[in-house]
């Protein structure tokens, strides 16, 4: 094992760290990466911290180097932040996994104390070090809700449903009520918030950060140990500092208003339109999720854009509490199968994992490089994942509707569209995006999450976004969308069989002309024939 502790160095990092000893600190907290705040601390007065850096998580997967780049930076300028209030502070470097310094650090400290870790890999990890109290586990602070209130009105066991969820949070927690009733008489304001972008408004400019010494240095380590991942280390549209946080919480103030009515639009003249871009500081901690909630409940904005953002926000809570229950769906009875690829195609070589995955419609088709860059000439997809490519982001509707209905609708393996978001999503770790890709994003958990499947033609993304005005394709003519929509009903039309939401649908797929379900099934089998190939549908005179 190689590990060092970071101190008195000459890089712009090390040289503001200093050594701590086991006599500095009545007690040690080790905090993880996404534990990234002080006041998740019950006594800053008798505390030491431990931060930790590894390479070989940062192995695990071909993460975006920009997300590398956003957790190492964070953790570094979160250990200066700690060492300039005096609050002594062990900061580690290692080629191994979390649990090995922290065996040999809790020889030398004693037991060390933790806050449940979010993420089941880390839980797992370090498993062997709770088990034996090497490290106390404490409850983690940062949720908003207990899982009690999750399992008292959810329950343990799938089919599992948000609004009864949602609406225990909201009186439990008062937001947005008066007394037992919600402020305007409903609890949903969602018919309000499908309106599709037309250019009414000034669009907001994307938060911009100005990039310091410490940013400088991440950006050259990860280009140096991390070459071979994806994307461009940059750092310049992620806050890193305290006050680059701080920044990017007073944006959603300036984009409130309207985020509501434009919550589902997507638009090649933003990429974020008005989305917060807040998850990836609150999913780390660096903003608190309570003072997002405080921002919201407190604004002079529409109540249906404080709604809409408040059931993101208990949306959050409730994947997590998913997650949890089920083991990351470890303890669910569903459909499974081994992923050829924990990669997602990208080139890289990582460890074999033989075990299922939830897999409902056994999907078993290979991510495309289309999911990495390489044109495909559909232009929504294409705009999708530049976005990702150059700013490891974009909001949820590009997210549920374009990038994983494509895959749905393609027969994408499940775990390889998963594993692909954790990857290249700054704001992705598997607590959420496991939930939000298996369980909403793909029908691979089955009915445990959704009653039926999140896909559409192309009528939806023609509704709701303006690609198709500059796309190749026509999108009542020629496009392929609705082809493969149709193509994957009548594909998996025994999975769906008996399911009320989907019975108009089927009905309309019963109705099909038989050439036009020939057609379907060539455009399917022409699609991802051409894009397994890594070639573009561009310029092909039938689809």
């Amino acid at each position: 094992m190689v590990w060092s502790k970071i101190a008195g160095g000459t890089g712009a990092f090390s040289s503001q760290m200093k050594s701590s000893h086991p006599a500095d600190a009545l007690t040690w907290w080790y905090l993880p990466y996404d534990q990234l705040n002080l006041e998740l601390l019950p006594n800053l007065d008798s505390v030491g911290i431990v931060l930790i850096e590894s390479e070989k998580q940062a192995k695990r997967r071909p993460y975006h180097k920009q997300k590398l780049c956003y957790i190492l930076s964070n953790m570094r300028h979160f250990a200066t932040e700690i060492a300039s209030k005096g609050i002594p502070i062990v900061y580690v470097m290692t080629n191994e996994q979390y649990d090995e310094p922290l065996r040999a650090l809790v020889q030398e400290f004693g037991p060390i104390n933790m806050h449940r870790a979010a993420e089941r890999e880390l839980r797992s990890t370090l498993a062997e070090l709770i088990k034996d109290e090497s490290i106390i586990e404490h409850p983690h602070p940062g949720w908003l809700t207990p899982q009690h209130w999750f399992t008292e009105t959810v329950g343990n066991e799938p089919p599992f449903r948000m609004d009864r969820f949602y609406r225990r949070v909201r009186k439990e927690k008062g937001w947005l009520m008066e007394g037992d009733s919600p402020v305007g008489g409903k609890f949903s304001h969602d018919a309000d918030n499908r309106q599709p972008w037309r250019g009414e408004h000034q669009l907001p400019k994307a938060p911009a950060y100005t990039t310091d010494d410490i940013d400088d240095e991440v950006i050259e380590f990860v280009n140096h140990r991390f070459a071979e991942h994806p994307g461009d280390a940059r750092l310049d549209h992620l806050p890193t500092s305290y006050d680059d946080h701080r920044q990017a919480l007073d944006f959603l103030s300036d984009i409130l208003t309207l985020f509501g009515p434009y919550e589902d639009a997507m638009t090649k003249e933003s990429r974020g339109l008005f989305h917060s871009r807040l998850a990836s500081s609150v999913n780390i901690h660096r903003v608190l999720p309570q003072e997002v909630i405080d921002v919201v409940v407190e604004a002079n904005v529409p109540l249906n854009s404080q709604e809409g953002y408040l059931r993101q926000m208990i949306w959050r809570e409730y994947v997590h509490h998913v997650h949890e229950v089920t083991d990351g769906f470890h303890s669910l009875d569903i459909e499974s199968t081994v992923p050829p690829n924990r990669t997602a195609g990208w080139p890289m070589e990582q460890d074999m994992d033989k075990t299922g995955h939830p897999n409902h419609l056994k999907q078993t088709k290979s991510l495309p490089m289309a999911y990495w860059g390489q044109t495909s000439g559909m232009d929504c997809l294409d705009w999708a994942v530049e976005s990702v490519m150059d700013e490891a982001w974009t909001h949820h509707i590009p997210r549920l509707m374009v990038l994983s209905n494509l895959a749905q609708l393609m027969d994408i393996e499940p775990r390889q569209l998963t594993d692909w978001f954790h990857a290249s999503f700054v704001d992705a770790f598997d607590w959420v995006v496991e939930p939000n890709v298996l369980g909403m994003g793909t029908f691979a958990l089955g009915d445990a999450m959704m009653t039926k499947p999140y896909v559409s033609g192309s009528p939806y993304i023609k509704k709701m976004g303006d690609f198709c005005s500059s796309c190749e394709f026509h999108p009542a003519k020629t496009c392929p969308i609705s082809p493969l929509y149709w193509a994957y009903f009548e594909r998996h039309k025994d999975a769906f069989a008996g399911n009320h939401r989907l019975a108009m649908t089927l009905r309309t797929l019963s109705k099909r002309s038989e050439e036009k379900k020939k057609l379907d099934r060539e455009t399917f089998e022409n699609v991802t024939r051409t894009l397994s190939q890594g070639k573009s549908l561009a310029s092909q005179t039938r689809l």
